[in-house]
């Protein structure tokens, strides 16, 4: 069974557990697909209702965009267990003659590479997913204001955690040149889109306490 697939009491139960996935990757992954799924929720929530029928062909839209990127997130689970787990191995490789530390280096470099991938490709779904949460705020029903404001606060806390694997990985990284590229890279997704999504929450929560 692939981890996305298990039920939640055992995801969160490995999860605990000191086994190698899923790890802070995974649960990032998870985390933007339920704020994500809370968008959609918006979305359904509006479709069909008179007083938003002029948006209904945006609400629709940005749903199958929705309905895309939860599968995504919920790939990017296992992509993450899949990448990890090389990682966690090269890190028990032996070192104790010269050609060894050399295959050990060589090795740990490429599995460094793949293991920060995915959590960076969250980090870039987690954008996408804000600046849907976005219009779901601003045309969607206003009686789920509220969900769209979570969802946009879940998608913000994967962004973030999605990083930190990130950067725990550059920072292992010898190729210096590669791993600042990614870590401007990271660091303008979060400047961009931490700064949107705190602008979406504090907007539905200004409409909340009105």
């Amino acid at each position: 069974m692939s981890i996305s697939a298990k039920a939640i009491p055992d995801f969160v139960s490995v999860l605990a557990s000191k086994a190698p996935v899923p790890g802070g990757g995974g649960a990032a992954a998870l985390v933007g697909a339920v704020g994500t799924a809370l968008g959609n929720m918006v979305g359904s929530l509006t479709v069909g209702k008179k007083k938003y029928a002029d948006v209904e062909p945006e609400i629709i839209k940005l749903q199958k965009d929705c309905d895309r990127l939860q599968k995504e997130f919920l790939a990017l689970i296992d992509k993450d267990a899949e990448d990890f787990e090389p990682l966690s191995r090269a890190y028990g490789l032996p070192a104790n003659t010269d050609a060894e530390k050399a295959e050990k280096a060589r090795v740990m470099e490429k599995c460094l590479k793949d293991a920060c991938a995915t959590p960076f490709e969250i980090m870039k779904k987690c954008a996408e997913a804000i600046k849907i949460c976005e219009q779901f705020a601003e045309k969607g029903s206003k009686l789920a204001v509220s969900d769209a404001g979570v969802g946009v606060t879940f998608c913000k806390a994967a962004l973030d955690g999605a990083s930190l694997n990130v950067f725990i990985n550059t920072k292992a990284s010898t190729d210096r040149a590669w791993a600042d590229k990614i870590n401007a890279d990271a660091d303008a997704l979060i400047k961009e889109y931490g700064a949107l999504a705190d602008k979406v929450f504090a907007d539905v929560k200004g409409q909340l306490k009105k």
